[in-house]
């Protein structure tokens, strides 16, 4: 199973704040842009309505309390949703 986080940045941030760089090492978790995702194949994803920058977040099931902690630890990230999907 893979969990997919949908981040939408917080006005103002670097996006390439949203993880560390330890913590991408350690959980392998793969930040794309919505169009890096799609041509990924990852589908149903639409951009934000309103503009804003948004991140895709694609991390193993087993790292993904992990990852949540760590986005709502951040002031860059505005808020997020995240998708469990079969793979």
């Amino acid at each position: 199973m893979l969990v997919l986080f949908e981040v939408l940045v917080a006005a103002g941030q670097d996006p390439d704040t949203l993880l560390s760089a330890e913590v991408l090492q350690e959980t392998q978790a793969q930040v794309m842009k919505l169009e890096e995702a799609q041509a990924l194949g990852f589908s149903g994803v639409q951009p934000d309505p309103k503009g804003r920058d948004q991140r895709l977040i694609a991390v193993a099931a087993r790292d993904a309390q992990f990852i949540q902690r760590r986005l709502e630890m951040t002031d860059a990230v505005q808020s997020f949703r995240l998708h469990q999907l079969d793979v």
